[in-house]
């Protein structure tokens, strides 16, 4: 992530006209402190294609500052020069002002110590000719410069600490952020405002200027918020305003009747709620917290590498962000806040659970904007209240939020389940005070390697899960010293909520609070907002050779294969993921199946057996359960073409309707559990585009004649690539056989569901034990349960009066579909473990 090229020198004209309008001292400090500060200066400039953006404008730009600040003019003039945009001291048109650029504000007094926010003159003469002369138009053109806010590697505490922020400084503080920011520079363009769009409707000179500055001022703060965090008054503020709140106090009234307390007692439970859950932000600490963490990037990471941050910068100004990331690592949450500070934008506030609030870490945690949680809300009516109204004023004070809906950390590199409540918190809070649009941007992180490897496959292997401790985070330091790879950071499809609350209640003024504190329609609202955020997580997922190596090895019997059916399989499926990709945010490595490996090699995941007739590349029994976890964060991926290749494990031919009856019957269940993008009515088309890849590489073949597809002849290449293509989601279909074979053996209305869930998770993993499955996930109890709770809703078992489960014939059906595809094998092998 390079910062923008140096700019170019600027060439100034000679033309005495561009300053003839300034007062005599101006023109002085002009002529003082431009050079030096030219060559002083190396401003950050966003957005990044300034010049394509305003090239081809027609209308005159004028520029607005927030500030008049020589500095902040020479700055502007050096980054109008690089750019190609027009200089802000030039002069316009008669009867326009004799310069383009305005201020909305001046240094008052000697030392610059007070704030003029009257209008300037120049501004009024603009917008008084833009009245009297219908014609005319102009472009303003909001422009922030923040001295000691763009994120650099050098640094020192007299830099953080003279860095920009919402305190307002005199002449002298100013000079002093000059001389030592310079070079840690940020220069943001906001979006240009046509003066005819607001000068229209009014005759008054007076009150078009007032609308004018009302605009102008509101456009600089929304950019300084994006750009430093909102205007967040002291802690305390903060913690007397939640504890103001009528629907607080209500609580504490109810909490006082309920515990039979004294109001002075109900008030300090509050207060310690509220010490115990709120952040302390500290932009010094932040901007520290980004220096150290660039160097801790540089000895665990090759590289952190961004995709579609450009999804973030055009929903940032004027929106209230919510950051909704998988959750893969601690590492996430660092992650996550160094690459939107890099970006020049300000670090969300996280919700971390309180396990995280350690003696001494928990307090940096709160300085970087962590707030914390508990694990449940459950029966603590005044805890839920004080929560909820922290959430609700960061969203109404224009923070962005980050919290993770699946809770915790995957332990088996899928997304878990979405956790709904943080959403319906959200959303309350925003129906409650609506004061700007929430928009939710889904975030997917792609490791090579996790810090927390070893303890996942420990606690995947029955261990009890290890509580946080301060002892514990001093160990992980070891980890500086390993090997991580390359981490990507891929930001979805953003997700305005206000489309959603449309869709559900078209009824509703998103501008006005609701008055129902549940409405009817909150739930199907969260619960779409839930699966929408996951699937496009999944949308913006990242392919390493990592993934890649995990997908084709984890699919063979002993996690081995020559090295050139390796390479083979390798590089077949990236090309199936070019040519039919599955989404257009899915990132694709270019290596080839010769780099991969080596890269494998590299990472310490492969090992060589060398052979007069071809080396052989395998994993350790270790590495393959841990590789378990990359393969899984891609498997959405290869999802649609390998349950097609299933069909053809058991069935050398197919007609087209079988298969998309099988798809059919199939893909409902493992889109519910891969959480996959499509729509039961796209899934024909989809089958058929991939029907069409898989001819293209030659792993399938159409005869018209017949009106079926065929698989290759046995033993060709591209008979074992199909095959090992196949057992990339042949467990999903094993495991749903089993629990079919499991109901129909125990009969119908004969067994309950919880019982069903437990012996399905023992007979999974006594499968596991002789067959030597290393995939922990495979007698995971939670995807037996999602997925018996996916036959219910679709009524395919119905609970009697009892409790128990009872089936129709629908059920028998499924399980023919099941052995059409399941080779025999498998099913015997299913079938032997259920009848013992």
């Amino acid at each position: 992530m390079d910062d923008n090229r140096a700019l170019r020198p600027v060439v100034y004209r000679s033309d005495r006209a561009l300053m003839a309008d300034l007062s005599g001292s101006v023109r002085l400090w002009l002529s003082l402190l431009r050079r030096p500060i030219t060559f002083w200066a190396r401003p950050h400039v966003l957005p990044e294609d300034l010049r394509q953006r305003f090239a081809q404008r027609q209308r005159p730009i004028c520029y607005v500052l927030e500030m008049h600040s020589v500095a902040d003019v020479v700055v502007l003039e050096k980054v109008c020069a690089a750019t190609g945009l027009p200089e802000p001291l030039q002069p316009l048109r008669p009867p326009l002002p004799a310069r383009s650029v305005f201020f909305l504000e001046r240094f008052a007094g000697f030392w610059g110590d007070r704030i003029d926010p009257r209008i300037s003159d120049e501004l009024r003469q603009l917008v008084n000719v833009a009245v009297a002369d219908p014609a005319l138009d102009a472009d303003l053109l909001p422009v922030s410069v923040f001295w000691g806010r763009a994120p650099r590697n050098e640094g020192s505490w007299v830099r953080l600490l003279l860095s920009e922020n919402w305190d307002r400084v005199g002449r002298f503080r100013r000079m002093l952020s000059v001389l030592i920011n310079g070079r840690n520079l940020f220069v943001q363009f906001g979006e240009p405002v046509a003066l005819r769009s607001m000068v229209d409707g009014t005759a008054d000179p007076s009150r078009a200027v007032r609308r004018v500055t009302r605009t102008m001022r509101s456009s600089l703060s929304r950019q300084r918020a994006a750009a430093i965090g909102p205007d967040l008054s002291h802690r305390r503020t903060i913690a007397t305003q939640v504890l103001r709140a009528a629907a607080v106090r209500r609580a504490m009234s109810e909490e006082m009747r309920a515990k039979k307390i004294s109001r002075p007692e109900a008030v300090r439970q509050a207060q310690k709620l509220i010490a115990e859950i709120a952040a302390n932000y500290s932009n010094v600490f932040v901007a520290f917290l980004a220096r150290l963490l660039s160097w801790v990037w540089t000895r665990l990471y090759d590289g952190v590498e961004l995709h579609h941050f450009d999804k973030v910068r055009q929903i940032a100004d004027g929106n209230e962000v919510v950051y909704v990331p998988c959750h893969r690592s601690h590492m996430d949450y660092l992650l996550l806040s160094y690459v939107i500070y890099y970006k020049g934008y300000a670090v969300p506030h996280i919700a971390a659970g309180i396990n995280l609030n350690l003696p001494v870490v928990g307090s940096f945690l709160r300085r970087g904007g962590a707030f914390f949680m508990r694990r449940s809300f459950k029966g603590n009516a005044l805890y839920t209240m004080v929560f909820m109204k922290y959430l609700g004023l960061m969203m109404a004070r224009g923070h962005s939020i980050e919290y993770f809906i699946e809770g915790g950390r995957s332990r088996t590199g899928r997304l878990l389940q979405p956790k709904t409540g943080m959403l319906s918190m959200t959303l309350r809070s925003f129906l409650r005070d609506p004061r700007r649009p929430v928009v939710f941007v889904p975030v997917y992180f792609g490791y090579e390697r996790v810090v927390e490897g070893k303890t996942y496959i420990g606690e995947l292997s029955g261990q009890p899960k290890k509580k946080e401790t301060v002892l514990g985070v001093i160990r992980a330091l070891g980890a500086l010293r390993e090997h991580f790879g390359k981490v990507h950071v891929s930001f979805g499809e953003p997700i305005r909520l206000n489309d959603l609350l449309q869709r559900h209640a078209p009824t509703h003024d998103s501008t006005k609070p609701e008055k129902d504190e549940r409405p009817a329609w909150l739930t199907p609202v969260v619960s779409e907002l839930a699966m929408s955020i996951m699937t496009n997580i999944n949308s913006a997922a990242c392919a390493t050779p990592i993934n890649l190596l995990a997908l084709a090895l984890l699919a063979t019997p002993k996690q081995a294969m020559l090295e050139s059916d390796l390479t083979r399989q390798l590089e077949l499926y990236a090309s199936l993921l070019r040519q039919a990709p599955y989404s257009p945010l899915v990132w694709i490595t270019d290596m080839d199946g010769t780099s991969m490996v080596k890269h494998g090699e590299r990472m310490l995941l492969l090992q060589r057996l060398k052979h007069p007739l071809g080396d052989v590349i395998r994993m350790s029994e270790e590495n393959a359960v841990l590789m378990t976890y990359f393969r899984n964060n891609v498997l959405h991926l290869m999802a649609m073409p390998s349950l097609i290749a299933c069909c053809f494990l058991n069935n050398r031919t197919m007609t087209t309707t079988d298969i998309q009856r099988l798809m059919w019957r199939t893909y409902p269940y493992v889109r519910d559990e891969l959480f996959l993008r499509w729509t039961e009515p796209e899934i024909p088309a989809v089958v058929q585009e991939v029907l069409d890849d898989l001819a293209n590489h030659g792993l399938l073949e159409y005869s018209v004649a017949e009106s079926v597809w065929r698989r290759p002849p046995t033993g060709s290449n591209e008979a074992v690539q199909l095959s090992v293509l196949a057992q990339v989601t042949v467990q999903i279909i094993e495991r749903y056989y089993l629990v079919i074979a499991v109901l129909m053996k125990a009969g119908s209305g004969r067994i309950s569901q919880d019982v069903l869930e437990s012996q399905c998770e023992l007979m999974a993993q006594r499968m596991s034990m002789l067959h030597e499955l290393n995939s922990p996930e495979f007698f995971d109890k939670v995807l037996f349960k999602n997925f018996i709770d996916l036959l219910r809703e679709r009524r395919v078992l119905i609970v009697n009066s009892e409790g128990r489960l009872t089936y129709s014939e629908l059920l028998t059906s499924v399980a023919d579909d099941a052995q059409l595809v399941l080779h025999e094998q498998i099913r015997n092998s299913v079938l032997q473990v259920t009848h013992r």
